[in-house]
C-alpha cells in the first residue's frame, strides 16, 4: 500500500548517486578555471556552482507554468472547464478557473511538496474551491516521500493551525510516466496515455480532502468530500481518464493528548487504507 502508485526509480537514483560522487571527485578536471586540484577544492568553486544550479532549478517556474497552462487550455478547449486565467504577480495563488457549474476554483502551484514552500498559501475569498497542484520536475525525487510529506506533515498542520481548508491536491507533471518515474497506471495499458500539446502522460493522481477544518471539540474527524463536490478535481478526472478506484480520499482526525493538539492522517484509495499516520503533535514545519 502506498500514498501514490508510482515510486522512485531505484536504478536512476543509484546512477545519480554514482554520478554525483564522480562529479565531486573529478570536478577539478572540468572547465578552464586555471586552478590546481588543491586550490580548486579549497576555493569553494564546486560548492558555489552546485548551489547556483540548485537555486536555478528550484526557483524557475517557467517550465511548470508552461505545463500547467497547456493542461488548463486543453481542459477549456474540451469544455471540461469554462475558462481560466493566470493571476500574475497581484495574488498569492496562480490560476483562477471558472467551472461549468459557475463555481470558481483557485489553483496554487507547488514543486515536490516536501519543501517549506508547501506551507505558504492563502485561500482567497473568491474561491469556492481551493486546490494545491504539485508539479515536481526532479526525476530523481521520491514521489511517495513527497506526497506524504506534503499532505500529512505540511498541509494537514497548516490547515488545522490556520483554519484554511484545502479541498484537494493534484500530483501530476511532465515527468510522470517517464523512465525517471514509471507509472503503474500504464502497466499493460499504454492506451491510457493522454495526449495534449506536446505531452503524452498517464492520468493524474487526485486527492480529495475534507471541506471543513478539523477541530478537536467541534469537528474531530471530518471525512473527505465526494469527488463530484470538488468540481475542478472532477474536471481533471473526466478530462484525463482517471478511474474511480484511483482517486485518493484524505481524512484528518484531531484530538488533545496531555494538553497537546494531535492529528492523524489517513489516505484511502479503492476502498482500502493506503497510508495512515500514528498520532502526531502539530508542529508546523
Amino acid at each position: 500500500m502506498a500514498i501514490i502508485p508510482c515510486e522512485q526509480n531505484s536504478d536512476l537514483r543509484r546512477r545519480i548517486r554514482e554520478f554525483a560522487e564522480t562529479l565531486r571527485s573529478e570536478a577539478h578536471l572540468i572547465g578552464n578555471h586555471g586552478l590546481s586540484k588543491e586550490d580548486f577544492y579549497r576555493s569553494g568553486l564546486l560548492r558555489g556552482a552546485v548551489e547556483r544550479l540548485r537555486g536555478q532549478f528550484s526557483a524557475s517556474m517557467h517550465e511548470k507554468r508552461e505545463f500547467a497552462e497547456c493542461v488548463l487550455q486543453h481542459m477549456a478547449s474540451s469544455n471540461h472547464i469554462r475558462e481560466w486565467s493566470a493571476s500574475g504577480n497581484a495574488n498569492r495563488f496562480d490560476y483562477e478557473v471558472e467551472l461549468p457549474s459557475g463555481k470558481t476554483a483557485v489553483i496554487e502551484l507547488k514543486g515536490c511538496l516536501d519543501g517549506n514552500n508547501t506551507n505558504i498559501f492563502e485561500r482567497p475569498s473568491q474561491a469556492n474551491e481551493f486546490v494545491i497542484w504539485s508539479i515536481c520536475t526532479n526525476p530523481g525525487a521520491d514521489p511517495r516521500h513527497n506526497a506524504w510529506s506534503g499532505i500529512h506533515t505540511r498541509l494537514s498542520a497548516e490547515v488545522i493551525s490556520r483554519t484554511q481548508p484545502v479541498d484537494g491536491v493534484i500530483i501530476w507533471d511532465m515527468v510522470c510516466g517517464s523512465i525517471g518515474r514509471p507509472c503503474p497506471k500504464l502497466a499493460g495499458a499504454s492506451n491510457r496515455r493522454v495526449s495534449f500539446g506536446s505531452f503524452e502522460l498517464p492520468p493524474p493522481c487526485l486527492y480529495v480532502l475534507p471541506s471543513t477544518v478539523p477541530s478537536p471539540r467541534n469537528n474531530p474527524n471530518p471525512q473527505p468530500q465526494s469527488l463530484e463536490n470538488v468540481g475542478v478535481l472532477k474536471a481533471f478526472n473526466d478530462c484525463f481518464g482517471c478511474r474511480a478506484e484511483e482517486i485518493n480520499y484524505v481524512s484528518f482526525r484531531v484530538f488533545y493528548e496531555n494538553n497537546e493538539k494531535m492529528r492523524q492522517t489517513k489516505v484511502m484509495r479503492g476502498g482500502v487504507v493506503q497510508k495512515e499516520s500514528a498520532p502526531k503533535a502539530i508542529r508546523r514545519s
